[in-house]
């Protein structure tokens, strides 16, 4: 079965950190470029950053910039989000997703280019 599950999601207080991790299934990060989303409440499902599997280069949205970092490790199945200097309005469900089109991230991050999302993990940020 191919497919992402994100885990690492918690209730943290302003100012703290979080690790959040997508493991792969049935694909490799090789193939595609990896990116992570979130949806706050009521709140439209924004791409936030991205690793491409041609290099390694990444992108970031502006709202998180300078504080989260994206990575992956050695063997090419997991992507982390390293989330630091969190804000009550990082609160929302974080999704990771494979683009299935592009292996060079941009910073477009259109949703129908993305497959293989997962459940989600929930970050709560309070103030």
């Amino acid at each position: 079965e191919v497919k992402s599950v994100e885990s690492g999601g918690g209730l943290v207080q302003t100012g703290g950190s979080l690790r959040l991790s997508c493991a792969t299934s049935g694909f490799s990060l090789v193939d595609y470029a990896v990116a992570w989303f979130r949806q706050a409440p009521g709140g439209e499902r924004e791409g936030i950053s991205c690793i491409s599997s041609t290099d390694g280069s990444t992108v970031y949205s502006d709202s998180v910039k300078g504080r989260f970092t994206i990575s992956s490790d050695n063997a090419k199945t997991t992507v982390y989000l390293q989330m630091n200097s969190l804000r009550p309005e990082d609160t929302a469900v974080y999704y990771c997703a494979a683009n299935t089109l592009r292996r060079l991230c941009t910073p477009r991050f259109l949703r129908y280019e993305y497959d293989y999302w997962g459940q989600g993990t929930q970050v709560t940020v309070s103030s």
